[in-house]
């Protein structure tokens, strides 16, 4: 059965270099391999290094696809990699590597077979064998001794019941708040549609966590002043939010609007719970917005360890507020941590000198 290959994220002139490098190095390798549209392949190619790549990755793997990255420089978060600029050579290999891994992997072992049944019990029993006897004298008969009844048992003690667990405690949430916090684990439970005054459609999915609307974020920054009711939010009919979500374009990854409401979310300062004299760190190199050019610098001075937001401010030439905004968004989004201090080593007491005679005489 023939692997499938299918390409997506990526604009037309990339898109073609990577189906003729593919053609070539499928050819090369035996046509083990069918290129189909879409994203339903055995292994799907993206650019992770366009700006909507890691996007469709988010989108592949919580759908469980093999990711190839057509990238320019190591990533972790990808299946397999594909190096840029794409050649027919390099495309040889990874398919190869892919055949290779798919050959090697053991094939799941059969049942064991059923064992021999057992031969079922029979109610009759052997021959009895003849036994000679040439002389019976008459024995007394046997005494019978019934044996007193045993005691009864004491009634087993009823266990204890276990003491309840007390209830965790819950977060009371205003039934007017933010959307930022309608977008946590505990705000919408089904698929909503939002819209405030003339602004952009929403189509929010928690469920899946996705959702759709317009590519860039900072025209939403309006959706995110005020606060929200649940009557706000409307429920489509599957059909309606299957025609719109098709309308408005592909789905994105819910964790894009997150780091959206927590980055407004401070206004130029550390949200509450954070040591505004603590360090930051990032964990892991996060996905920074065009509309955001400075986040750059910020995520670059950052990665090079543990630091006070005006550290940061100071080695990327960034104000503070906007790099307490940065760390606001990363620390919801989870790229980012803080660093806690290990406590400073408790100094050694200096040595005294030995007393008595001898030390008398070590000190002339």
């Amino acid at each position: 059965m023939a692997l499938t290959l299918g390409i997506t994220g990526m604009d037309r002139g990339t898109e073609a270099e990577v189906q003729a490098a593919f053609k070539a190095a499928n050819a090369e390798t035996g046509n083990k391999w069918t290129l189909v549209a879409g994203d339903g392949a055995d292994y799907v190619v993206i650019d992770m290094d366009s700006l909507y790549g890691p996007m469709s990755w988010l989108r592949l793997h919580a759908a469980g696809c093999k990711v190839i990255g057509l990238t320019s420089v190591d990533r972790n978060q990808t299946d397999f990699r594909l190096p840029r600029p794409v050649s027919a050579n390099d495309f040889a290999v990874l398919l190869s590597e892919i055949a290779g891994d798919l050959a090697a992997t053991p094939a799941p072992a059969a049942p064991p077979a059923a064992s021999t049944p057992a031969p079922a019990p029979s109610d009759h029993l052997p021959p009895a064998h003849a036994v000679r006897v040439d002389h019976v004298e008459d024995a007394p008969a046997a005494s019978v001794v019934l044996a007193p009844a045993p005691a009864e048992a004491p009634a087993a003690a009823a266990p204890e019941p276990a003491p309840e667990a007390a209830p965790a405690a819950t977060r009371e949430l205003p039934p007017d708040r933010p959307l930022a916090m309608w977008l946590e684990a505990s705000g919408l439970e089904r698929r909503v549609r939002l819209q405030r005054g003339a602004g952009p459609v929403l189509l929010i999915d928690p469920r899946s966590g996705v959702w759709h609307g317009p590519a860039t974020l900072k025209p939403l920054a309006a959706y995110f002043e005020g606060t929200l009711l649940r009557e706000d939010f409307a429920t489509p009919e599957a059909a309606a939010w299957e025609s719109e979500a098709a309308a408005i374009g592909a789905a994105q990854p819910l964790a894009r609007l997150q780091w959206l409401g927590a980055l407004l979310a401070g206004h130029g300062a550390l949200l509450p719970g954070n040591d505004p004299d603590g360090k930051f760190r990032l964990t892991k190199w996060p996905q920074t917005e065009r509309e955001y050019p400075k986040h750059f610098r910020i995520a670059t001075a950052m990665m090079k360890g543990p630091a006070t937001i005006a550290e940061v401010a100071e080695a990327s030439g960034v104000a503070q507020e906007e790099v307490a905004d940065f760390v606001n968004a990363n620390l919801a989004t989870g790229y980012a941590e803080s660093a806690r201090q290990a406590p400073p080593e408790p100094e050694t007491p200096p040595q005294k000198p030995a007393g008595g005679l001898f030390g008398r005489m070590r000190g002339r």
